[in-house]
């Protein structure tokens, strides 16, 4: 059984601050692409407009649902978000959920506080009983999940919004490869990552985001590989390789939305108001 303090402790002080830095990311693009022209304008737009979106995310009861906890009045303007990454295999599998993420988003926009949850935490399960986080995703999906994190924090989730790892990898063959600072060399099958900067794509990608075994701290090193492969993805993004090139440009937006899942609030509206509100010193 995981120790919940030092399992909750090491990852917030990592992700500390990864997703304010995601916003603002999003923000710049939206800014670039105001000065740049309408066609990237209406391009991320309509990226957004692809995203799926739907109700089985959220737990399904009503605002006033006595199981779940009660939506904070006092805090206005602030966010709560559940961010869940998926690897769903396909022929009716649901697959796993191997990133489980609380992100709270303050009025002052000027940061974002994470706590992330080891997949092999052990906790109470509604209407199952005690077992690891992650089988919440198994027994019940996405709701089951939110309301899990919900029971256990004692926080009301105001959106939540699911990335399919093995989709989303992909982009780093449509990008030409993205290069990650790798901490610890090691080796998975005939792939094999040295200590240092090492060039990944594809399959090799995926491989190399997976990764738990081998590593000195498991599931940490793990969360911090994605984390690290998910910002070199935006980061490579934001190069004028791309955006100076409106077909290179067209071709990643277009499969961007793709990978995403997001609840049915989190409308365009919500997603640029965010993005664009967000304030940022360094």
């Amino acid at each position: 059984m995981s120790r919940p303090g030092r399992a909750m402790e090491e990852p917030r002080r990592r992700w500390n601050g990864f997703l304010t830095w995601f916003f603002a990311v999003i923000g710049i693009v939206v800014a670039l692409a105001m000065m740049v022209g309408g066609f990237y304008v209406w391009r991320m737009w309509s990226t957004a407009s692809d995203i799926e979106r739907t109700n089985t995310l959220l737990p399904s009861g009503e605002t006033d649902d006595p199981e779940r906890p009660a939506a904070d009045a006092s805090v206005e303007g602030s966010f709560n978000y559940v961010l869940m990454g998926s690897d769903s295999r396909g022929d009716g599998d649901r697959g796993r959920s191997d990133v489980l993420m609380l992100a709270h988003v303050p009025p002052t926009r000027d940061k974002v506080y994470i706590v992330s949850f080891p997949r092999d935490m052990w906790v109470q399960i509604p209407g199952r009983g005690q077992a690891k986080i992650n089988a919440a995703y198994a027994y019940g999906g996405e709701a089951l999940a939110t309301r899990t994190l919900e029971s256990l924090v004692g926080v009301r989730m105001d959106h939540a919004a699911k990335i399919n790892f093995d989709g989303f990898m992909g982009l780093t063959t449509q990008l030409g490869g993205v290069t990650v600072n790798n901490k610890h060399a090691s080796s998975v099958g005939e792939y094999s990552w040295p200590k240092g900067e090492v060039t990944i794509q594809g399959e090799e990608a995926l491989t190399y985001v997976r990764q738990r075994y081998g590593l000195p701290n498991g599931d940490l090193d793990r969360a911090e590989r994605q984390r690290a492969v998910v910002k070199a993805i935006l980061m490579k993004m934001l190069t004028l390789d791309v955006l100076a090139n409106p077909v290179k440009f067209n071709e990643v937006m277009g499969q961007l939305g793709q990978y995403f899942t997001v609840d049915e609030g989190l409308t365009n509206q919500v997603i640029f108001s965010t993005a664009t509100s967000m304030r940022v010193n360094s």
